[in-house]
């Protein structure tokens, strides 16, 4: 039976010996031991869609696409690097994010899936896949349609919403209602959105349904395109919205006619979106390929609150004698829009980059800057650009460069394969393949309301070969890519505040170790970061952050370890103490035949002394508890009394028992418990 998780901090385990520690690495320096030192940040302010799941359900992290993750990742606490092998599927999963039950959901052989991605081989427990559970009756050997996963989501119900290649928008029941996969995803709605779109504006349409969200008030909004929409000779593309009501009815069992429910305008001549939709409490937000616009649902028909043109020079090609054989992807800006409470934040695709603010109410353009500017190279923005904005007076907007990427003839531009989309050269030479450079640019508002641009610091050795993230919960930015220097492909971790490579975990040198595109992934567990690579291989780094130090030989599961931030009023309101966390939440799972253990936590980041620490356990009935009989060590399990250090590693050690009131398992030999240090 699975626990659904409402909040990160809902979700208990782990037993009782901490360790706690941190030492500052230098790049490449990967001793156990090792760690960059947590720097919690305030989290990005991003309005609760109420339709959408709780958690991280959308490839890029939440319904303002801004790629900034609440998740645990990695910190370098004696890190391990595992591998999954899928022999499923084509290639390693590209993508995936989560539902409310922590199910993984990913695609698969033109369909989609639940898969546990944490053993030797990926597993699949529960799938859809069009050609096997929706057959088309005339050709039943051949696939009749498939989705298109990389811009779907899970909403609030537990749904998968997903597009097809065929013009249909379908939610598919992945779990009963106890978070337990089914094996068979049961269709639940079935929407031919094309097929209406042509009753209504005309057979001379583009008829590629390329991404789609929610509202603020649960209409389902949709648009059309692919990838490099040259405007002088694509078809005009559509968006729209079905209605919130279509939905209700249908998912009650009635059979109301879609017309009456589905409204669309047409483009202009040529324009389509490249990438994804942004959901925002002041409507949709599109960045075609001419065009960034708000949209909003308003008496039944769609309401263009603005829309502002941007320039673009279209497909951006590597200088000659460069060796890059690739190009650009996108027509236009080729990012999907990335919103704050306040802002909308795209780049253009000129010559010379801009990256524009426009206000979300107005459109009105309140701040821009170039990018990348300095090079001397072309620059294609070609994946999401990342957006932290922990406040109204600070918006922080990361910009990779990705020319190179694009396979130099796409032939079908709404095929979303590996194969059909990137540059051979890349797939097979890697960062050499790519032209370089990473930037990050603060947009900061004025006491007068106004906004300017800053820009804090450039990568220009460094090639973006993964989407970034931003972990609030470590405080780095997060990549997978090869060291300028060594050709070896690594986790990567930079600074936020100066650019710098703070840490690294070294994967393999061998081409086939080359990353696909969408890049990193964070685990829901709080312990595990991962990245696909273009052959079968998933990888993922974990930090062996509990142990048992009378029994060194033997390995907890990492699988069983779980870290979450705990917020400051979050741990008062459950404890009752006007404390401060200054651990995560940890837990995990011991296997033990004996019934009594002793159980090391390592943590790091710790200051003050050590006599001001307090230790709080959850019990059976749910309640944080203080803690009396522990320890504090370092890590040869020698006591710590005085003042602590940052870039120490400790260990907290407790003794943990079988069955008593702080062991979470119910299951005889199982030893699960759930920790906090606070002070």
């Amino acid at each position: 039976m699975k626990k659904k998780i409402i909040a990160a901090a809902a979700v208990v385990g782990v037993t009782l010996l901490i360790g706690i520690g941190i030492v500052c690495s230098m790049p490449g320096e990967n001793e156990p031991g090792t760690a960059i030192v947590p720097n919690p940040m305030p989290e990005s302010r991003v309005e609760k869609n109420p339709y959408l799941a709780s958690g991280e359900a959308i490839i890029h992290n939440d319904n303002y696409s801004s790629d900034v993750t609440k998740a645990v990742v990695p910190l370098g606490i004696y890190t391990e690097l595992n591998e999954s092998v899928d022999k499923e599927g084509v290639q390693a999963p590209p993508c995936f994010f989560y539902d409310d039950y922590g199910n993984c959901i990913t695609s698969l052989n033109g369909g989609a899936a639940i898969r546990i991605m944490d053993g030797e081989e990926i597993v699949t427990v529960g799938s859809f896949i069009p050609r096997r559970d929706d057959p088309d009756p005339q050709n039943p050997e051949a696939s009749p349609y498939a989705l298109q996963i990389s811009y779907s989501f899970v909403d609030a119900l537990g749904n998968l919403v997903v597009p097809t290649n065929h013009g249909h928008i379908l939610m598919l029941k992945t779990t009963d209602e106890l978070g337990e996969p089914l094996a068979i995803f049961e269709k639940t709605l079935d929407v031919d959105v094309v097929s209406v779109a042509k009753e209504q504006l005309g057979q001379e349409i583009n008829d590629d349904l390329l991404s789609l969200i929610f509202d603020y008030e649960g209409n389902l909004w949709f648009v059309t395109g692919g990838f490099r929409m040259d405007p002088a000779v694509s078809a005009d593309g559509f968006t729209g919205y079905l209605e919130r009501e279509y939905i209700d009815r249908v998912l009650a069992g009635e059979s109301p006619g879609v017309g009456e429910y589905l409204h669309c305008i047409r483009l202009s001549a040529g324009e389509n979106a490249e990438n994804g939709i942004s959901s925002h409490p002041e409507g949709m937000v599109l960045l075609t390929n001419k065009n960034c616009m708000l949209l909003r649902a308003d008496e039944k028909e769609v309401e263009t609150v603005w829309s502002v043109g941007y320039q673009s020079d279209g497909l951006k090609v590597a200088p000659e004698g460069s060796g890059i054989t690739g190009s650009g992807l996108a027509w236009g800006g080729g990012s999907t829009p990335t919103l704050t409470n306040e802002l909308v934040i795209f780049t253009d695709n000129t010559e010379t980059v801009h990256l524009f603010a426009l206000d979300i109410k107005t459109g009105e353009i309140v701040a821009q800057a170039t990018v990348l500017e300095n090079l001397e190279m072309p620059v294609s923005v070609e994946n999401s650009i990342m957006v932290y904005s922990p406040d109204k007076d600070l918006t922080t907007v990361l910009v990779c460069n990705w020319c190179g990427a694009g396979k130099a003839d796409i032939e079908d531009s709404s095929v979303q394969s590996y194969d059909s989309i990137y540059d051979e050269n890349w797939i097979n030479s890697g960062k050499d393949g790519l032209l370089p450079g990473i930037e990050r640019m603060d947009f900061v508002r004025d006491a007068d309301g106004s906004y300017h641009a800053e820009k804090v610091w450039v990568r220009e050795d460094l090639t973006d070969t993964a989407m970034v993230k931003l972990s609030t919960a470590t405080g780095y930015f997060y990549t997978y890519t090869q060291d300028p220097d060594t050709e070896m492909w690594q986790f990567m971790a930079l600074d936020y505040d100066t650019g710098e490579t703070v840490y690294t975990w070294d994967v393999s040198e061998d081409i086939k170790y080359n990353n696909m595109a969408v890049g990193l992934m964070q685990g829901f567990t709080g312990n595990t970061l991962y990245c696909p690579t273009n052959n079968m291989v998933l990888t993922r780094i974990q930090d062996r952050f509990a142990y048992l130090p009378e029994k060194p030989e033997k390995d907890l599961d990492l699988n069983r370890m779980e870290r979450f931030r705990m917020q400051k009023e979050e741990f008062r309101e459950e404890t009752g103490e006007e404390l401060e966390p200054v651990s995560y939440l940890c837990s995990a799972e011991i296997d033990e035949e004996d019934g009594e253990v002793v159980l090391a936590y390592r943590v790091n980041g710790l200051s003050g002394k050590s006599r001001d620490l307090r230790l709080f356990v959850r019990d059976k009935e749910g309640s944080l508890t203080e803690a009396e009989d522990w320890e504090l060590t370092d890590e040869q399990g020698n006591a710590v009394k005085g003042k602590l250090e940052q870039e120490v590693i400790y260990e907290v050690r407790m003794n943990v028992v079988d069955g008593d009131a702080f062991d979470l398992e119910d299951e005889a030999g199982t030893i699960k418990s759930e920790i906090i240090l606070a002070q």
